[in-house]
């Protein structure tokens, strides 16, 4: 495989989702992955078991499965999955999150032409032209698309995302690091997609489908809200402050030490 791409699947508390994620992984995504791996962030459910039963299903690509050790939030499972991309010689990480809101096709097409060799990062975005969004609410669509322009404005480049749950990162900008020192929590996307533009990154914006139905919701709006304004600020205010400074609630080398629960070859004919 040329360029070995690892799919990083960050589940937490998605037991009753989990299973459809892992299905959209057809025969043809596959082959196109070097690795399936899900990271479970001490699921208190199911979430863990029904992973597993799910890869297990997935004949053409080694999978695997990892729980942490300690909670270490959203931000925190990232950081295992970019170490271990780093760790494994692959050409980048794949994230497809694991409540099945995003679907992997809207990316396929990108990785056929090979987007992912001529960008640094692949970037699904809800809100620009092309997306479909299913059962989301115009409050938090209008909501989004305010934090966008702030955050275009504070960075200097335009954004159609702040972090959705499907992306993909090349290991050569991984490489560098900054993001072992960004916040552990559901902010960790937007200390990344800053940071993105203060490193020159070369970014694409694509569009998808989202959906929401089932779903378990993390996010406290307003607390998240003035949380993501304070953010903004502090890079508008002083970037390279802003990108040497730890945000982390752990050291900036902490290592984030995880379980392999379960692990499987590809099937030879499977």
């Amino acid at each position: 495989m040329p360029d070995p791409i690892m799919a990083f699947i960050p589940a937490y508390r998605c037991a009753r989702q989990i299973s459809r994620v892992l299905k959209q992984f057809d025969p043809a995504m596959q082959q196109r992955l070097a690795e399936v791996v899900v990271v479970d962030n001490q699921s208190p459910d199911d979430t863990l078991a029904t992973a597993i039963e799910g890869l297990k299903s997935l004949r053409h690509v080694r999978v695997t499965a990892l729980r942490n050790c300690d909670n270490y939030g959203l931000g925190g499972s990232h950081k295992v999955a970019f170490l271990r991309t780093l760790e494994k010689g692959y050409a980048g990480c794949l994230v497809l999150h694991g409540d099945d809101q995003g679907s992997i096709a809207d990316i396929a097409p990108l990785l056929d032409a090979g987007a992912h060799q001529q960008y640094d990062a692949l970037l699904g975005a809800r809100f620009m032209t092309g997306s479909t969004l299913e059962g989301y609410s115009a409050f938090r669509t209008f909501g989004n698309h305010v934090f966008n322009g702030i955050y275009g404005l504070a960075a200097g480049k335009r954004f159609y995302d702040l972090g959705s749950g499907l992306n993909y990162f090349s290991a050569t900008r991984l490489a560098d690091e900054d993001w072992r020192r960004f916040a552990n929590d559901l902010t960790f996307n937007y200390y990344l997609s800053l940071a993105m533009v203060a490193r020159d990154w070369r970014m694409h914006f694509f569009p998808l489908t989202w959906r929401e139905d089932d779903q378990v919701s993390n996010v406290k709006l307003f607390s998240q809200a003035r949380r993501t304004l304070g953010i903004a600020w502090e890079f508008l205010r002083d970037r390279e402050a802003f990108l040497a400074a730890n945000h982390a609630d752990r050291p900036a080398d902490f290592a984030y030490p995880s379980e392999e629960m379960f692990t499987q070859a590809p099937q030879e004919g499977g």
